[in-house]
């Protein structure tokens, strides 16, 4: 690797330079015999000074230890510490490999961005299998609550029971992901899932049911939160809310395989719902197979001190040939020691504390649940859930019902490939302010269907209804990426098991509620006031909320994000409500061009008064 990164002997006096490293720790430990003292040369030539102790050879050298925000300048100006960094780091690992075990296989590809598609192939398809279950029991529910002698309480809680249980697994979310890392907590969702998908299917009674379906949602809960995560840490910053966007296009594709499935089965004369809830099985052994050929997360074996591994990880998904990815590389080092430096001191054991008492933790939190809350209750769940049922209240028989929400779970599929490819070229806050007003008037339309008679006119009301549907479901489609996007990338490393522990409890909690409640809550209000008044008056209010405090985090790498957020949130304000004035004027003068241009990369904060994250002076700097 020393052909790709020529290093700089002037730019340290001692001729020493960075020493290499195993797991983060200043002294790297290497087996081999010699004299007491040697000058090793690296693959560099340069000479690198080594102490001996009883023939166990030791670096004596260490990388300078600085701040996130030095980091960060050393990288845009091209410092000749990363590669110094790097080449030691290549070195460290070529005498140390890394050993793989039986459930940890090893797979390497020539070009590592293949690598990264297969990492996100198979970790996205965890969407599928939430998706699938949306469709498939909103299918099984004509037929299931005859079949098990169930009530309409009973149907709720069993429609609820993957909400309800997702909130446990979200719980779990946290504590797995700091005890066993992103990819052993997707493998034990993965195991859940199917254990309940297993219940669920061979159920014989209402409490057999219901746990089937409480498991299914603890592996669904557990899983939601950590795969965008996973996603997240691993691919490049260009293509992040893109291929995060694929959670979101694989939940809409496991829907419409859902209504695929119920469609399928639903002649068949005896149990056709339990083959509509069992085939989820398959797509859940295809991902539990998948997932053990993956490797962890590198931020996340960083964020535990195994740099080493950190790096050899980075080496496969990422590859170091490009000066980018050895520069974020570089930041993520120093950016994840700052945290457990800072932490340590501060909060030791009970890091989650930082979230009421660190400004920069505490807005984090607020806005990623805030734009999960708006996602939910603008009912997205529960028409996903009861949208055959709904079918029928405008006029539709209960077999046309299955195949006509396939134009529901298709609408929202096609929804997200405008995001996938164009999110991350016009930016989140455009996307967000977007998208949220066109589901909006699809509720109208839905809303307004329920006007028509359909006994009288049921063209008119399956057609207006059907027309608001795909409207609605269109626009969620593409905003309901950003869901997943937001929260998996503005949390700091050192928070983000436990930030997208809440972040999913808050999505689950939120999809219950609007579940279970959906029935009492339209009988209460009407189907008007529910459709337009209470999801529409919601989206209103979000928008709003968007203008004012949303930022844009468009192409950013997850350590510049905590400057971004280690900013006042006035600053924030201020800066949305001119950019906002300016769309405001270019639409009244009919400057569209200006309006629906991409987006320019957002700059970097300069000044960060109460956070740990920023510039430290150099007293505080250690090395």
């Amino acid at each position: 690797m020393s052909d790709h990164f020529p290093l700089d002997k002037s730019r340290e006096p001692n001729g020493s330079g960075m020493g290499t490293f195993v797991d983060g720790k200043p002294e790297v430990e290497h087996v081999s015999s010699g004299p007491p003292y040697v000058h090793n040369a690296d693959p560099t030539g340069r000479s690198l000074s080594v102490a001996s102790n009883g023939g166990r050879q030791y670096s004596t050298g260490g990388p300078r230890r600085m701040s996130e925000w030095d980091a960060m300048k050393i990288a845009k100006e091209g410092g000749v510490e990363i590669d110094e960094e790097i080449a030691l780091l290549d070195e460290e690992l070529r005498r140390n490999p890394i050993k793989h075990g039986f459930f940890s296989p090893s797979i390497n590809f020539k070009d590592p961005r293949h690598f990264t598609w297969l990492l996100v192939a198979f970790a996205s398809m965890g969407g599928l299998l939430s998706g699938i279950d949306q469709s498939l029991i909103s299918g099984a529910n004509l037929y299931m609550p005859q079949s098990l002698h169930l009530n309409t309480s009973q149907v709720s809680l069993v429609a609820s029971g993957v909400p309800l249980g997702a909130i446990g697994g979200a719980l779990l979310l946290g504590p797995t992901n700091e005890a066993v890392g992103r990819r052993m907590a997707i493998i034990i969702s993965l195991v859940l899932y199917t254990i309940g998908a297993a219940l669920e299917a061979g159920a014989i009674n209402f409490g057999m049911i219901v746990s089937g379906r409480v498991i299914l949602g603890l592996g669904v809960g557990l899983e939601g939160g950590t795969v965008p995560v996973y996603v997240a840490e691993s691919v490049a910053r260009k293509y992040r809310g893109n291929l995060v966007s694929l959670y979101q296009f694989n939940i809409a594709l496991g829907e419409v395989f859902g209504y695929v499935v119920a469609a399928i089965f639903v002649n068949v004369k005896s149990g056709s719902w339990r083959y509509m809830l069992g085939s989820s099985l398959v797509f859940s052994t295809i991902m539990l197979v998948g997932m053990f050929f993956m490797p962890e997360s590198p931020r996340f074996l960083m964020h535990k001190g195994k740099t080493l591994q950190a790096f050899s990880v980075w080496k496969r998904i990422r590859g170091i040939d490009q000066a980018e990815n050895r520069e974020e590389f570089f930041v993520m080092r120093h950016a994840v020691q700052e945290e457990r430096d800072s932490t340590s001191s501060r909060t030791g054991s009970f890091a989650w504390l930082d979230f009421f008492t660190v400004p920069r933790a505490r807005r984090s939190i607020v806005y990623a649940n805030t734009m999960i809350f708006l996602g939910q209750f603008t009912g997205i769940n529960a028409i996903m859930y009861y949208m055959a049922t709904l079918m029928t209240q405008v006029g539709f028989d209960s077999k046309q019902s299955v195949f006509m929400s396939l134009v529901g779970g298709g609408s929202l599929l096609l929804g997200t490939l405008p995001a996938i490819f164009y999110m991350e070229r016009f930016g989140r806050r455009f996307w967000a302010c977007a998208m949220l007003p066109g589901f909006f008037v699809g509720l109208v339309l839905i809303g307004c269907s329920y006007l028509i008679d359909y006994r009288v006119n049921p063209s008119g009301a399956e057609g207006l209804y059907i027309t608001g549907l795909i409207i609605y479901e269109g626009f969620f489609g593409s905003y309901a990426c950003l869901t997943w996007v937001l929260p998996s990338e503005v949390y700091p490393t050192y928070l983000r098991s436990y930030g997208m522990e809440t972040s999913d409890v808050t999505l689950f909690f939120c999809s219950w509620l609007v579940t279970y409640f959906f029935s009492d809550m339209q009988a209460a209000m009407g189907r008007i006031g529910l459709t337009l008044g209470f999801y529409g008056g919601i989206a209103v209010l979000g928008w709003f909320y968007q203008i004012l405090f949303m930022p844009e985090t468009k192409n950013k790498t997850l350590e510049e994000i905590d400057i971004i957020f280690s900013q006042p949130t006035r600053q924030l304000v201020r800066q949305n409500l001119t950019s906002s004035a300016e769309t405001v004027s270019d639409l009244v003068h009919l400057r569209w061009r200006r309006v629906f241009a991409p987006s320019a990369e957002s700059p970097l904060p300069e000044v960060h008064h109460d956070s740990v994250v920023g510039p430290v002076p150099d007293d505080k700097v250690h090395g």
